[in-house]
C-alpha cells in the first residue's frame, strides 16, 4: 500500500508530467484560460491515461510479448480509439463542453502525456494496480496544472499587466514559475 501511495503522490507533486517531465504542454498553455473548460479537459483527459493505463498492461502482458516491435504502434492505436469514444461521448452528452473546448478536445491524441504514460509504465515494470495508480496519478496531476494555470490565467486578466508581456510571455513566465514551485516537492519523499 506504501508504493501505490509513493506512486500516486510521485505522479501527482514530484514527477508531474506538465511541470516536471514538460509534457502535455498544447493543451496546459492553449485551454487553460477558463477555469471549467480547464477541469473537465484534466479529467478527460485522466480518463484516456486510465484507459490507456489498462489497455497497455494488457497488450504487454498478453499480446506484445510475441512482438514487442508492435508497442509504439499499439499504444497510440489504443489511444486515438479510446479519445474518439470520449469524444463523441462528450458531443453527445454535452455540447457546451465539446463546443467550449474546441480542436483541443480530438488533441488529446497527439498529447505526449498520455503517450508518456505507456511508455513509463511498461518501462518501469508496473502490474496492473500500480500502472492504475500511475494514470491516476498523471491524470490528478495533469488536471491540478492545468487548474492551476487557469486559475492564475482568469486572475491575470483583471491586472494590469504591461503591454509587452501579455498573452504567450506572461502565460510561459507563469508556467515557469509554477514549475519552480513544483521542484520544492522534489524532498517531499527521501529514501533514507
Amino acid at each position: 500500500m506504501d508504493n501505490l501511495l509513493w506512486i500516486f503522490i510521485s505522479t501527482l507533486l514530484v514527477n508531474n508530467f506538465v511541470l516536471a517531465y514538460f509534457l502535455g504542454l498544447c493543451p496546459f498553455l492553449s485551454v487553460s484560460g477558463q477555469l471549467e473548460t480547464s477541469f473537465r479537459l484534466g479529467l478527460a483527459t485522466t480518463f484516456v491515461l486510465v484507459i490507456t493505463a489498462l489497455c497497455a498492461w494488457v497488450l504487454n502482458t498478453y499480446v506484445l510479448i510475441y512482438a514487442p516491435y508492435l508497442r509504439l504502434i499499439s499504444f497510440i492505436v489504443v489511444i486515438a480509439s479510446t479519445v474518439q469514444f470520449i469524444e463523441m461521448s462528450i458531443k453527445k452528452l454535452s455540447p457546451s463542453l465539446f463546443k467550449s473546448l474546441g480542436i483541443f478536445l480530438p488533441l488529446i491524441t497527439t498529447n505526449c502525456a498520455i503517450l508518456g504514460l505507456a511508455i513509463f509504465a511498461t518501462n518501469r515494470g508496473y502490474g496492473l494496480v500500480e500502472g492504475l495508480v500511475f494514470a491516476l496519478g498523471a491524470g490528478a496531476g495533469f488536471t491540478l496544472a492545468m487548474v492551476l494555470m487557469a486559475g492564475i490565467r482568469e486572475e491575470t486578466e483583471i491586472m494590469n499587466v504591461p503591454v509587452l508581456i501579455r498573452g504567450t510571455a506572461f502565460n510561459l513566465i507563469i508556467a515557469g514559475i509554477l514549475s519552480m514551485a513544483f521542484m520544492g516537492f522534489a524532498g517531499l519523499f527521501s529514501s533514507t
